[in-house]
């Protein structure tokens, strides 16, 4: 019967189903917080799909890296040389909001902590800092209480209005021509040849209505 049982655990190491079942745990629970924080908290909100193979992709690729890679003696030097390589990249053909970024980085971390902490002596810490994470997620997506600062970049005609005293009239003349409750302009650029000046026309609301794109002064 020992030979039998013997055998059994040799033919298991050899086939390396602990490591299967480790690896299956620790996926499940990295794809139920993903889930939960892309499909659940964010989409709802924003309502963007493509970001949602994005988050997923990464994710799931991360997670399978650091954990095929978790048997070297790199656990925590590799963790960060990770993130520092993902950190660094950027979408070239899309400018990325800086939200959708910071879901981004929240997800690469989710696939770090998930494939590389130790499973066996801390799963409930892994458990609870994927809770705490999720929490934190939670409140900071449904705060309400705090208003965003927008704003419009106006061709604005008349140039008559851009001195610093006659800025309330500007601001005033804004207001009518737009419907914006614009609290305060920045003068960008002033072109007396052509008679027009390009500005800024900051305003509050409940949402981010900015495209979040570097600003480009080279035209």
């Amino acid at each position: 019967m020992e030979d039998i049982v013997s055998e059994a655990a040799n033919v298991s190491q050899f086939f390396g189903l602990p490591s299967i079942v480790e690896f299956l745990v620790r996926y499940a629970i990295n794809f139920i917080v993903v889930f939960i924080v892309v499909r659940l908290i964010y989409y709802p909100r924003h309502k963007n799909k493509d970001f949602l193979f994005t988050f997923f992709l990464f994710n799931s690729v991360n997670f399978l890296i650091c954990f095929l890679l978790s048997t070297t003696k790199l656990k925590m030097g590799f963790a960060f040389g990770m993130f520092a390589i993902f950190s660094i990249l950027r979408y070239r053909t899309v400018s990325v909001p800086i939200r959708e970024m910071g879901y981004f980085f929240v997800c690469v971390t989710i696939g770090l902590l998930n494939s590389l902490v130790d499973f066996q002596n801390s799963w409930d810490v892994i458990l609870v800092s994927n809770i705490l994470l999720l929490l934190v997620i939670f409140l900071l997506e449904r705060s309400q209480n705090l208003a965003h600062e927008n704003y419009k970049e106006i061709y604005y005609e008349r140039i008559d209005l851009i001195k610093p005293d006659k800025r309330e009239e500007m601001i005033t003349d804004l207001k009518d021509r737009t419907g914006l409750p614009i609290h305060r302009v920045e003068i960008m650029r002033i072109d007396f040849l052509k008679d027009v000046t390009r500005i800024k026309a900051f305003y509050l609301s409940e949402r981010n209505e900015t495209n979040a794109s570097i600003d480009n002064d080279d035209d």
